[in-house]
């Protein structure tokens, strides 16, 4: 597989761990939609909108960076998710508090990732 022939930074989590943390991230971010979509009156479209458009993005990285193996333009995307998470973040908080602090474990792993993600494209 081309991933395991990058050179990556010390820092690189091994890779069993990236399931049980999208999985739990994941749970997560459908608790969060559910309690905000249930929530909201009137910014229903705007909710769903921004949700789907961060899950569009997170979906893509993964083709970007693995199919395309194209870390550099994956670096840029994942900027994107990373902001399209916050602005989501922001849209729940008068929503439904809860919903928007759920999801603050998930801006936090996207961080990392973005570290990550541009720290194996200057390595390779």
């Amino acid at each position: 597989m081309w991933y395991s022939t990058l050179s990556k930074p010390s820092f690189n989590p091994p890779n069993y761990l990236f399931g049980p943390v999208w999985t739990t991230l994941y749970i997560l971010m459908g608790i969060s939609f559910y309690l905000v979509y249930q929530a909201s009156q009137r910014k229903k479209g705007k909710v769903i909108f921004i949700f789907i458009t961060q899950l569009v993005l997170n979906f893509f990285w993964s083709i970007i960076f693995f199919a395309w193996q194209q870390p550099g333009f994956a670096a840029i995307e994942i900027i994107a998710m990373w902001l399209s998470i916050a602005y989501m973040i922001y849209v729940y908080y008068p929503i439904h508090k809860v919903a928007s602090l759920l999801q603050i474990p998930y801006l936090l792993w996207v961080s990392f990732a973005t570290v990550l993600n541009i720290s194996i494209f200057l390595l390779n």
